[in-house]
């Protein structure tokens, strides 16, 4: 099971006003343990004013570099976490940081050739900035397009890096910027990223006959639109690949999950878990609290960030027994056929459940 791990800070870079890169380095020791895949993300636990945070943030760079790793942060209105690494890391502090998880990612093949489309908003830029460096060393074949929602020029996250990648890769990468306060002359380029304007994107910039793979990360709303635009436009599911960067805040994509549930339970259920070794015996109600919170209540050293459905850190199988799942954003729908489920919106749905997070 991951652990939090103290890293040192390498660097810290103000990418905009409100948003910096931060890069750790990695003792040799723990190297194999922080090696990554493109699309991946690292938990961050802190103290501020007494009490333990933990977030999650995607890793931009690319697992081909070899100096550490960096994430980037961006400043959230009220949020603490977020404003105390923006207004006082330094480099040379150190973070406790938890090994890389995430599934916002595809396999490789230097042999393929094929079409990259993402969309992004805001620090949604993370990971696929990740992605996008990987694929066009990784697939000398391929092309990268990116469609990049912003408010204004001001805010667009590593503009200069993507700057620098197009004059790199030439006509292999695309990169186009919709701004909610622009005022270009083409009307496609101003506003938030709508349904149609999703559409006309795909219309204009991807109409090739390239095999694509598509990557979406924003907002939920943004999330939303570009789904059911892809989908208009006859995308196969398994070719959209999706991550929220915020707790839901709708239903409009919530992905109910009923995992081997069969009957209605309403009772008292003895649920096992299997953590580090040891079991530990938890009593839960059938409409309480979720598997997560009534270990952490017991006092288990459960892995968990966002406890919204959104990252996949408590992750675990179940091996025993019957459960449902509230909502799920983080794992695929092979992970839930193998019986994976997130344990922060976890309730069981028989007598005995055994729950295994060794089984990661």
């Amino acid at each position: 099971m991951a652990r939090f791990h103290p890293l040192v800070v390498s660097q810290v870079t103000q990418e905009t006003p409100d948003a910096i890169a931060i890069g750790f380095s990695v003792p040799p020791a723990l190297r194999d343990e922080f090696r990554f895949t493109h699309g991946q993300y690292v938990t961050i636990k802190l103290t501020v004013n007494g009490e333990e945070l933990r977030r999650s943030y995607s890793i931009c760079s690319s697992p081909l570099d070899t100096d550490g790793f960096r994430i980037a942060v961006k400043r959230v209105p009220g949020g603490r976490a977020s404003t105390q690494l923006v207004e006082k890391l330094k480099a040379g502090m150190t973070l406790e940081v938890m090994a890389p998880m995430g599934n916002f990612t595809t396999a490789l093949d230097p042999a393929r050739s094929r079409h990259f489309v993402a969309f992004a908003a805001g620090s949604g830029i993370t990971p696929i900035l990740s992605i996008l460096k990987t694929v066009l060393r990784t697939e000398p074949g391929s092309r990268f397009t990116l469609f990049y929602g912003n408010t204004d020029m001001d805010r667009i996250i590593f503009r200069d890096r993507l700057a620098e990648l197009q004059v790199q890769f030439g006509a292999r990468l695309g990169v186009y910027h919709i701004l909610s306060k622009g005022r270009e002359q083409d009307a496609l380029f101003n506003g938030r990223i709508t349904v149609e304007k999703a559409r006309q994107l795909l219309a204009r910039f991807v109409s090739d006959g390239m095999d694509k793979e598509f990557f979406v990360c924003g907002p939920e709303q943004m999330m939303v639109n570009v789904s059911e635009a892809l989908e208009a436009a006859g995308v196969e599911k398994k070719r959209i690949h999706i991550e929220l960067f915020t707790s839901p805040v709708t239903t409009e994509a919530k992905r109910e999950v009923a995992h081997a549930t069969t009957a209605a339970f309403t009772g008292q259920a003895e649920v096992v878990v299997r953590l580090d070794g040891r079991e530990q015996v938890l009593r839960m109600t059938a409409k309480g609290d979720p598997v997560l919170d009534v270990a952490i209540d017991a006092g288990m050293d459960v892995p968990y960030a966002c406890k919204g459905a959104v990252c996949c850190t408590c992750k675990a199988r179940v091996v025993e027994g019957q459960v449902e799942m509230d909502m799920n954003y983080a794992l695929t729908d092979e992970e839930v056929a193998q019986g994976f489920v997130l344990t922060c919106q976890t309730h069981p749905r028989s007598a005995r459940v055994v729950i295994d997070y060794d089984q990661h």
